[in-house]
């Protein structure tokens, strides 16, 4: 299976002896402003559990979680092998738990915060992983609208047009493998 990805928020749930489990499943970019929001919207929440999963330019893939009170490998790392056996990267998900007066112990909680992960990976909509990248061309005044519909045929992003005394430069984004042959 191919690396995935996500471009849009998707939300998970469960319920285990009236404990529940809000997962946040989101795009990196916005992981630590909607931590922030979830923080501030759930205050009377007892736990954020959170798991990341980041692609570096260099290729390696950066991972963390954090169990936020509860006991040491019981949330955080389970939500973080959801992710990782779905093959995502450059997501982050967020758990709210609000504890239901019922202990679950290591193995119930552990259940718990993975199944509401895996749930709202199951409600996402996965697209393939691309390395996106950025480049600057340059064309003629009479190579511009051609150069402008190449790029468009080609699925990359026109992110900026500079004029000058000799042309156009157009700032391109996409996946890196398109602009490498554009």
């Amino acid at each position: 299976m191919a690396l995935q990805t996500i471009t849009t928020e998707c939300l998970g749930e469960l319920e285990d002896r009236k404990s529940r489990f809000l997962a946040s499943l989101v795009p990196i970019a916005a992981f630590d402003a909607r931590l922030s929001e979830l923080r501030a919207e759930h205050r009377k929440a007892n736990h954020h559990v959170t798991a990341f999963r980041r692609m570096m330019d260099d290729g390696r893939i950066e991972e963390g979680a954090r169990d936020d009170g509860e006991p040491a490998g019981t949330s955080g790392m389970p939500c973080l092998k959801v992710l990782q056996g779905a093959e995502l990267v450059d997501v982050g998900v967020i758990i709210v738990r609000y504890f239901g007066g019922v202990k679950l112990g290591g193995g119930g909680l552990a259940r718990a915060y993975s199944g509401a992960v895996q749930n709202a990976i199951e409600r996402s909509d996965r697209r393939p992983w691309l390395r996106m990248g950025r480049k600057t061309v340059t064309a003629g005044f009479n190579e511009s609208s051609a150069l402008e519909q190449r790029a468009a045929q080609a699925g990359l992003t026109i992110e900026a047009r500079v004029f000058d005394e000799t042309g156009v430069s157009l700032t391109l984004s996409g996946p890196a493998d398109m602009l490498g042959t554009f």
